[in-house]
């Protein structure tokens, strides 16, 4: 089970109703407490629930796609992944606008979302596929699969608070930021900008922007791999990202195919 902390994810539901017009109906949405989330669809509207998802369930969220920087970038994922027709990036895309005859709503969702992670801006960002029911999971069709540096994970995700610091703990990041040096620029770093090589023995440490820099290509705005200036390994970016936000354990993630709800509660477990 891997550990999250920080976590912005958008999801996808699917109903298992008995009422045949609601049943196998997807839903849309965007998450910093995936267990909770799910529990507020299924009690209803009362109880933080959408309308669109009132009296239409029981619901199973199926998958989410996690590890966007903030909620806003979340958000703007969410929104076009719900309006695919309304999007100006998707909008241009042909083909997948509408649902084709017979298509289901989880099959038309899903081919949207292939569409989605491989077009700007959402291609450069280090974001994890997590298939959260065996029942649902496939394969992405020939030629739509997601960039390489984005993990297709299955399973549950525990999701942990980044912690408040006390103002001892503060006080002795701000002394051990006094320590350790950037092996680039070669100033001092402070514990909220550094940046680790994930490479096993390497001891790189520097300032996130200035790892940045030297891993953008011209034109780029996000990294996607480089060259560690210490180990001299290729790494990748959102590998980089995800253990420096609390990914537990990346080998986890190393399966590759070529109505924002409040704080994160700690420990919570999907």
């Amino acid at each position: 089970m891997e550990t999250v902390q920080g976590f912005h994810g958008v999801y996808m539901l699917c109903s298992k109703s008995e009422i045949p017009k609601y049943r196998n109906r997807t839903y849309i949405g965007y998450t910093v407490n995936p267990n909770r989330r799910i529990n507020q669809h299924n009690k209803g509207r009362k109880f933080g629930g959408a309308k669109k998802t009132s009296d239409r369930g029981p619901w199973e969220m199926v998958m989410t796609i996690h590890g966007f920087p903030n909620n806003i970038s979340a958000l703007r994922f969410e929104w076009a992944w719900q309006q695919p027709n309304e999007s100006r990036r998707l909008k241009v895309v042909p083909d997948i606008q509408r649902r084709k005859p017979r298509e289901s709503h989880f099959d038309y969702n899903f081919r949207v979302l292939a569409v989605m992670l491989r077009i700007g801006p959402w291609n450069r960002l280090p974001l994890t596929i997590r298939w959260l029911s065996d029942d649902y999971a496939r394969t992405f069709p020939i030629g739509r699969s997601p960039p390489v540096h984005m993990p297709i994970c299955h399973g549950r995700v525990k999701i942990k608070k980044i912690p408040k610091l006390s103002a001892t703990d503060q006080l002795a990041n701000d002394a051990t930021a006094m320590t350790t040096l950037c092996k680039i620029c070669y100033d001092y770093c402070r514990p909220d900008n550094v940046v680790r090589c994930i490479s096993p023995g390497c001891c790189f440490v520097g300032h996130l922007i200035c790892l940045a820099k030297l891993f953008l290509e011209p034109g780029q705005y996000v990294p996607i791999q480089g060259t560690c200036p210490s180990c001299k390994k290729t790494v990748l970016w959102g590998d980089l990202m995800r253990k420096k936000n609390g990914c537990s354990d990346l080998e986890k993630c190393s399966e590759f195919e070529s109505e924002e709800d409040g704080d994160s509660d700690d420990n919570d477990i999907l």
